[in-house]
């Protein structure tokens, strides 16, 4: 499949671990980890990268610590948020 080398990418910049391919049915099956979190909007992205042919399941794993600089990010973010609510 000519989408499998961008679905790789994708999964890499979502902080994926990828676990290994295998031919499925005129497909490939790619086998990975990715944080929940950046699971949100793949549906979107993958429809895009294969023209709307691929499909994907999710299961629970574990879980696992935020990196720091991404806790930090969602810190200050949730402070932001507070505070523009607390001025409505």
């Amino acid at each position: 499949e000519e989408a499998v080398g961008a679905i790789n990418g994708d999964l890499n910049s979502r902080r994926g671990r990828l676990h290994g391919m295998e031919p499925a049915g005129g497909m490939t099956m790619i086998k990975a980890e990715v944080p929940m979190a950046e699971m949100l909007t793949y549906s979107q992205s993958l429809t895009s990268l294969t023209g709307g042919r691929g499909d994907y399941h999710m299961q629970f794993l574990r879980y696992e610590e935020v990196p720091s600089h991404i806790a930090q990010r969602l810190i200050e973010q949730t402070k932001r948020e507070r505070e523009e609510a607390g001025k409505s």
